[in-house]
């Protein structure tokens, strides 16, 4: 019996109608998601510009406005990313300016540059050379702007521009629909990053587990948690939520020795919670650090603006202490181990 074969003539021609139907889509989500953050940041400029008070007006109302927002159509709508979209707004008056060959990230970030000239030099260039948002971020920190004006004659400036682009990760329109922004724009549910290792699995489990048998009003909210900062995004390994303390837990793991930036990064999100999640009448998040390695298990707590002898007094007859913590995490390397 003869096989039958699929001609590569078709395959190719259904593959370019994909391919020509993924890509357009792309750009009418971008398109639209751009559109809708210009206009979001006119009505907030037009409101306060309206108002007598500006400074202090636009302050309140923007986090009244970011818990309303979230509530209603859920993330993307952090105070940060709120004030993006005035300065958004601010930058390009005139909407037809705004390129919609850049997705929002792209204009997260070079809104982050003050000088005009600068900024307008890295936005063509990305129109141009079709750079992602990983390769402009790339290209600012290496201070391309910079080198070139400091590039005597033009065949220097060409040079460096060829160096600029030699390495540069293409971009494609798939890489559009992946901007979280999105996902949250379009209502579709957070792609959350995949465990390294089910050893994190586990302790992830042991640990949730542990807590909510502890009955103390812990509700669990979820596991990596995004955090976006200065159009970066960050993940939380745990959060859970105490009803008695009123306070957000956050749980960060980590496969390896206490280390001084663990406590920078933990500190950091609970500053996020603070500003950004919390409401009228929770007190300042909680983080608890869990550290292993081959020898020792620790755990050490970070308290966003409270004190030891307030969280002895206060926080210790709910959260576990560290010895209890630490039996749970041994439990499962032992476990893991055999």
């Amino acid at each position: 019996m003869n096989e039958v074969k699929i001609p590569q003539e078709m395959v190719n021609e259904i593959r370019g109608i994909m391919n020509s139907a993924r890509q357009n889509v792309a750009k009418q989500v971008n398109s639209e998601l751009l559109a809708a953050y210009w206009n979001i940041g006119r009505v907030i400029v037009e409101h306060e510009q309206a108002s007598k008070e500006r400074a202090e007006y636009g302050q309140n109302t923007l986090k009244l406005l970011s818990r309303t927002l979230t509530k209603e159509f859920g993330k993307g709508f952090s105070v940060s990313n709120l004030q993006f979209m005035r300065r958004f707004y601010q930058t390009y008056q005139i909407q037809q300016t705004v390129s919609v060959k850049l997705s929002w990230s792209h204009y997260c970030e070079l809104l982050s540059i003050s000088d005009r000239d600068k900024r307008s030099f890295y936005e063509k260039e990305c129109e141009r050379s079709g750079w992602s948002v990983r390769e402009l971020k790339r290209q600012i920190s290496t201070s391309l702007f910079e080198r070139l004006l400091l590039s005597e004659g033009k065949a220097n400036k060409k040079k460096v521009l060829e160096l600029a682009e030699k390495g540069q990760e293409l971009s494609s329109p798939e890489d559009v629909v992946k901007d979280p922004y999105v996902f949250e724009f379009l209502g579709l549910p957070d792609r959350k990053p995949v465990f390294e290792s089910d050893l994190e699995k586990a302790l992830v489990k042991q640990i949730e587990d542990f807590l909510l048998e502890l009955g103390r009003g812990f509700m669990f909210v979820g596991t990596q948690q995004r955090v976006t900062l200065n159009n970066t995004n960050y993940y939380v390994d745990m959060v859970f939520y105490n009803k008695e303390l009123h306070a957000y837990v956050l749980i960060e793991l980590k496969t390896a020795k206490l280390m001084p930036e663990a406590v920078g990064q933990i500190n950091m999100y609970l500053n996020y919670y603070s500003a950004e999640i919390n409401e009228e009448g929770d007190n300042p998040p909680i983080g608890i650090i869990l550290c292993t390695d081959k020898s020792s298990v620790t755990a050490e707590y970070a308290l966003g603006g409270l004190s030891n002898n307030i969280f002895a007094s206060t926080y210790t007859y709910v959260i576990p202490d560290k010895e209890r913590l630490i039996e749970q995490v041994e439990a499962v390397l032992s476990e893991w181990s055999e």
